[in-house]
């Protein structure tokens, strides 16, 4: 809605400043929750570390005291009771920031890749496995293409692809890794490999040895 006049402009102004007075009101607020937040996750952080500590001594002293027929049942109860805090203690680490590891530390540098909410995990996971899909349609298609035609700059944007494509799911997986996903270690390491390999042939020349490989090369990305 257009003003009218220039008091209008005016009177329009005023309201926008009180509401802005309000809107400073409540940042700093947000912020004051945020350095809160903070605060309280280091010192979960640190109490999750002293109960693990704690247990781990407990559980040393418990070896000692289970060879005493005597002791056998207290032990036994006390070591359920350890196993049980350790699961409550894995669900409470779940909602804290976790280290991003040496190879998102080299990438990223200590950019904190954490996602805290379990709607938003979900979703980057969903977002992971589309992500696979569409580049796997496209290079499926790249691959059709270059085997019909025999074009090196069709090639090049191709492996130039895959490289992208591997380097970007090795990122991703390693973020869903420290958000609590159980991706396999051989699946990253394939991709990790994948990465190295598809970087080999962007830089292969363009001689006899490149085409007698080509095919096979285009067929198997067609496959897979």
């Amino acid at each position: 809605m257009e003003l009218t006049d220039i008091d209008s402009c005016f009177k329009d102004w005023d309201d926008l400043s009180a509401e802005f007075k309000n809107l400073e009101v409540l940042n700093k607020q947000y912020t004051a929750k945020l350095e809160e937040v903070g605060e309280l996750q280091g010192k979960c952080v640190k109490e999750i570390s002293h109960q693990r500590y704690r247990m781990s001594v407990m559980k040393n002293s418990l070896k000692k005291f289970g060879q005493d027929p005597g002791y056998q049942s207290a032990v036994e109860q006390l070591e359920k009771n350890i196993l049980v805090r350790k699961s409550q203690l894995y669900e409470m680490e779940e909602s804290l920031p976790k280290s991003n590891g040496l190879y998102l530390t080299i990438i990223l540098g200590n950019v904190n890749v954490s996602i805290l909410n379990k709607e938003n995990k979900l979703k980057y996971k969903e977002e992971y496995e589309k992500f696979k899909l569409v580049l796997s349609v496209i290079g499926f298609f790249l691959s059709v293409i270059n085997l019909l035609v025999n074009v090196r700059a069709l090639e090049l944007a191709f492996i130039f692809l895959l490289v992208w494509y591997y380097c970007t799911l090795t990122i991703r997986e390693s973020i869903l890794k420290v958000n609590g996903s159980r991706i396999k270690g051989w699946w990253r390491t394939h991709h990790f490999i994948s990465t190295v390999a598809a970087g080999v042939l962007l830089i292969w020349p363009n001689v006899e040895t490149w085409y007698h490989f080509r095919t096979q090369f285009m067929w198997f990305n067609v496959y897979i």
